[in-house]
């Protein structure tokens, strides 16, 4: 229990500074301070969304991975906790894909005019979209629990091999709007991770904090599953 206090303050504290740094450390020409950013050509101000777009990004692979893992673990030892387990790291990790697209769209009005413009890595997430909610009507079609955690197990472990091509190889070959593209040759700083020391310890730092959260929604989901499931077996 005083662990459990005890990483919910840690991401408390994370949380509230990686929120007031990415949102209130202004960007100047030429930094002289500690909570001073860098003025990266191309971006300004808007610079400081990875501080919030790439981490739910990652948290969306993280918790893909966890589903594939589980998964395959339940094709080993054909236990049903391992499919609940992958089944809360799918709903997760469905809901951080959903708002790395709204915060990139958020950016993308600011920086390009409109929310969508189908640039290969809007492409990319729209698809992993489709995947993965394809594979949540794949569950709730399938009424017996073993069959469906077999087939929900090989899917996404299926689904999972697209995800480091549409995330990180497809958006880099293609040429496109969103930095790291094939063409792109303003924001190298950012997307290389050779950021201004500053950035790069509030990036860090956010990325840190978002996985500290993710993992604590995890466990709840993975609990609040157990929990229903025994209480619709008590009931039927």
């Amino acid at each position: 229990m005083k662990i459990d206090y005890f990483w919910k303050g840690i991401l408390f504290l994370l949380m509230s500074f990686v929120i007031i740094a990415g949102i209130a450390f202004p960007i100047v020409a030429q930094p002289s301070t500690w909570y001073e950013f860098p003025l990266i050509p191309g971006l300004e101000e808007k610079a400081k969304i990875i501080f919030f777009h790439v981490p739910t990004a990652w948290i969306a692979v993280i918790a893909f991975l966890m589903a594939m893992v589980y998964g395959i673990q339940y094709l080993r030892k054909g236990d049903l906790d391992n499919d609940a387990k992958s089944l809360a790291a799918l709903q997760i990790g469905m809901m951080f894909t959903i708002l790395a697209t709204i915060t990139g769209s958020v950016w993308a009005k600011f920086t390009w005019g409109a929310f969508w413009h189908w640039d290969p890595r809007e492409t990319s997430i729209f698809i992993l979209l489709l995947i993965y909610g394809s594979l949540f009507a794949l569950r709730s079609a399938v009424e017996n629990e073993d069959k469906r955690a077999k087939l929900s197990a090989v899917y996404s472990i299926i689904s999972f091999l697209t995800v480091p091509f549409f995330i990180f190889i497809m958006p880099r070959i293609m040429t496109g709007l969103h930095p790291g593209s094939a063409n792109d040759d303003t924001s190298g700083p950012v997307v290389n991770f050779k950021m201004n020391g500053n950035m790069q310890l509030i990036f860090y730092l956010s990325l840190t904090a978002f996985t500290i959260l993710y993992y604590w929604m995890w466990s709840m989901t993975y609990k609040s599953i157990i929990i229903k499931d025994k209480l619709s077996k008590k009931y039927i």
